[in-house]
């Protein structure tokens, strides 16, 4: 391209005729002209390499995403409490004094552990009466026999009246049942006297002790209460709509106090309210880590339904801003959105983001900076 300063003095060294004032603006027309193409040039190669100020576009570095309608299963959270799998308030049949509280509160003890010893002494004297009952009853009940045998002998020998006969076995089968009735009484007695010692009719913890040494006992009076929390009971209150999609065995998402375990269903059974109903799920605790009394939830699945559903590392959080960054035409751009329930990988998105359209899916959790 011819310089401008040479044209310009090429032009101051021209007469001044008509051809060459014509010549000049035909140079001047020229030299425009060449500028013209020049800036038109160098505007073209900027955009090209995107290096021109205010039109460059800004990638993100991850895994494009072509996000599209998924299917998602829907769920009813419903709010309930632990239950032990037993209970149990033990009491005792005698009436007396308490002699000894063996276990505290919080213990665990074994299923038959002695718990409360109660005085019984009352019980030896009639021990001793059920002894000699026995013992006379087992006299006279060998008296009757040897007394029926020989009336035997002596009615198949014609020497003894079918009257006597009659009589002799009468009195031995009074006999008989004065011995087992005394035997009766003894075992009543044996069953009476292991009330004096209570023990624990399952394995598990004692939450309550209601006496102490020197406490008076009586007959169905609580003692000590004991729950069995190897495995919980988790009820819960839902309405019919969602129990009619719960069955017996199923395994549902729970948590007891904010740690997320899985449960498995052990029945629906009617609330008594009107339209709603228990649902009871059985956890294991066997390592008893969880209390009864407990907060729980259990995630109950009541069908499935199509929506656009992102994974979670897609978002882009500023405060309560919640956006994802949208690939469109070759540039990336930040795009806030409404977001619905959470599904762990992935997340629902309710409104902001069409089926079809391209998502930067960051390769590590994105911190809301660009």
């Amino acid at each position: 391209m011819t310089d401008t300063t040479t044209l310009l003095q090429a032009a101051r060294s021209t007469p001044r005729s008509i051809s060459s004032t014509r010549a000049l603006r035909f140079t001047a027309a020229g030299l425009a002209a060449a500028f013209a193409l020049a800036a038109c040039g160098q505007s073209d190669e900027q955009a090209a390499t995107g290096t021109n100020e205010g039109v460059a576009s800004t990638r993100f570095a991850g895994t494009a995403l072509v996000v599209a309608d998924t299917t998602l299963t829907t769920s009813f959270a419903a709010a309930g409490v632990a239950e032990p799998l037993q209970q149990a308030t033990v009491s005792t049949k005698l009436m007396g004094t308490v002699n000894a509280v063996l276990v505290q509160e919080g213990d665990i003890v074994r299923a038959g552990q002695a718990l409360v010893q109660i005085d019984a002494r009352d019980l030896e004297a009639k021990a001793a009466q059920v002894a000699a009952a026995i013992a006379d009853a087992e006299a006279m009940q060998k008296e009757a026999a040897t007394h029926a045998a020989r009336f035997t002998a002596l009615y198949q020998d014609s020497a003894a009246t079918r009257a006597q006969y009659d009589a002799a076995m009468t009195g031995l089968a009074r006999a008989d049942a004065g011995l087992r009735a005394a035997r009766a009484s003894n075992s009543e007695l044996a069953a009476v006297r292991s009330y004096a010692t209570v023990r624990a009719p399952f394995s598990g913890m004692v939450t309550l002790r209601m006496v102490d040494a020197g406490s008076f006992a009586a007959p169905g009076a609580p003692l000590i209460t004991l729950q069995d929390i190897s495995s919980l009971r988790l009820s819960v209150t839902v309405p019919a709509d969602v129990a009619r999609h719960v069955a017996r065995g199923q395994r549902v998402q729970a948590t007891v106090d904010g740690d997320s375990a899985t449960a498995r269903i052990e029945g629906v059974v009617p609330a008594g309210a009107g339209g709603l109903y228990t649902v009871n799920a059985l956890l294991e605790n066997r390592n008893g880590t969880r209390r009864a009394g407990s907060a729980v939830t259990l995630v109950l699945s009541t069908g499935s339904r199509q929506a656009l559903a992102v994974p979670q590392r897609a978002l882009v959080r500023d405060g309560d801003l919640v956006g994802v960054v949208v690939r469109h035409n070759g540039a990336d751009e930040r795009r806030w959105i409404r977001i619905g329930d959470d599904r762990g990988a992935l997340v629902e998105v309710t409104s902001g983001l069409r089926s079809g359209e391209t998502i930067v899916v960051p390769a590590a959790t994105n911190t809301g900076g660009n």
